[in-house]
This record gives C-alpha cells, sequence and structure tokens, in this order.
C-alpha cells in the first residue's frame, strides 16, 4: 500500500480540484485548471466528486426550463449511445451523458494504443457527437493502483489522448475536446481485488452542452427540428 504517496495524490486533490491532472496541449487539463471549450465548467466542480466527469456534468447544469430541454436532448443522445457502444456503461447525470469504457476492453495491457473493439465502439461514439455537435467532450483517463504512480498518470494519459486523437481522426472537432489523465488517483472500487482494479481501469468520456446549446434551450430553440 503506498501510503505517503497517496497522501501526497489526496492533498493535491483537495488543494486543486482536480487532482493529478496532466497536460498535452492549451486543451488538456493544466495545473488544476482546463483550458479550451471546458474551462468555465470545470472551474465549478464539486469538491469530493468522485472523479471530475461526474463534477463537470453537475457543474454544467443551468437548470430550469432550459436545463429540461437539454436534457430531453440528452436522453435522446444516451439511447442511441446505449444501443450502438459495446461493453460500454452509458449514464445520464445532471444535463450531460456519462460513458465510462473498460480500459481492458480498449487497450491491451500496459498499452496505449487503441485495439480494433475500442475503434468501432468510438467510430459509433463519434457519429453520435457530430449529430450533436453542439457538445462538449472531456475524456478522462483511469487506472488501477499497479505500478508506480509515476507510470500509472502516464498510462492514463497516453490513454486518453488516443481516445482524443482518433474522435479527431473521425471528424469530431478538436476545439470541443478536453483530456485529463488521473492515474490511480481516482478509484470507484478496491485496488485490494483483481475485480475492484478492473473497475478502476478505465477511460471516462462526458458530454455535455456547450455555450450555443445552452442558448438555444433558453430561447426555446432546441429540438425543434
Amino acid at each position: 500500500m503506498k501510503t505517503t504517496n497517496k497522501i501526497l495524490y489526496t492533498m493535491m486533490i483537495a488543494s486543486a480540484s482536480l487532482g493529478a491532472v496532466s497536460c498535452k496541449s492549451s486543451n488538456a487539463v493544466k495545473g488544476g485548471a482546463i483550458g479550451g471549450a471546458a474551462g468555465g465548467v470545470l472551474g465549478g466542480v464539486i469538491a469530493g466528486k468522485d472523479h471530475t466527469a461526474t463534477g463537470v456534468l453537475i457543474g454544467s447544469a443551468i437548470g430550469g426550463t432550459a436545463g429540461a430541454i437539454i436534457g430531453n436532448e440528452m436522453d435522446k443522445a444516451a439511447e442511441e449511445l446505449r444501443r450502438d457502444l459495446e461493453g460500454a456503461t452509458v449514464e445520464r447525470v445532471g444535463e450531460g451523458i456519462k460513458i465510462t469504457f473498460d480500459s481492458g476492453l480498449m487497450f491491451a495491457v500496459d498499452d496505449s494504443n487503441l485495439n480494433s473493439n475500442s475503434k468501432e465502439n468510438l467510430s459509433e461514439l463519434s457519429e453520435t457527437l457530430k449529430k450533436y455537435e453542439d457538445t462538449n467532450i472531456l475524456v478522462e483517463g483511469h487506472t488501477d493502483a499497479t505500478g508506480s504512480d509515476e507510470y500509472n498518470l502516464d498510462l492514463s494519459k497516453r490513454r486518453a489522448y488516443s481516445v482524443e486523437d482518433y474522435l479527431t481522426d473521425l471528424g469530431v472537432e478538436k476545439s470541443r475536446l478536453e483530456t485529463a489523465a488521473y492515474g490511480e488517483a481516482q478509484p470507484v472500487a478496491t485496488n485490494e481485488t483483481e475485480a475492484g482494479r478492473q473497475q478502476n481501469r478505465r477511460v471516462e468520456v462526458a458530454i455535455y452542452a456547450n455555450k450555443k446549446m445552452q442558448k438555444m434551450a433558453e430561447r426555446g430553440e432546441l429540438g425543434q427540428d
């Protein structure tokens, strides 16, 4: 049990609200903040949430009638994703969608190259993202606690970037995408069992309304087609 390192990670999360995060570009998470399209949303992440994807979805909600209209659009998108994504968990959270991919179904052990199954799923995801184009997307990489903190952080970073890059190759606008890497710092289950470690090895994707969609919902123009 890497007690000292885990305490340090906890302190980092408490002080920065975003945990141990690695960056790639101006659109990636930087030093506890995030640049690009999602910057304002991540500033409102609720401390103590299990992971940032959930916090982003809660923090991006505008509520009221407009929020309900956005929710209706996300209901439709989530239904499509549940139908099309094999082996992924699709949840409606707030006024957005959280998708959890088991890393074991996307990558080989200790690898960040997407396998054929993951490419097929991401192809389906890209079609929905292009259909609901007035949304932003956060891609997060997570690992279990096997290996060093530094290695796990780097692996989660490379996996998040692999997903981002492939979605971009499939035609999703790069300006809509953000990436975050947490290594082992945001577990959703115990790392003491193989079943728990498997749950912790994951990629999470948050989909939420951008400012244009929010304004359209406020004017009653969303979902009129």
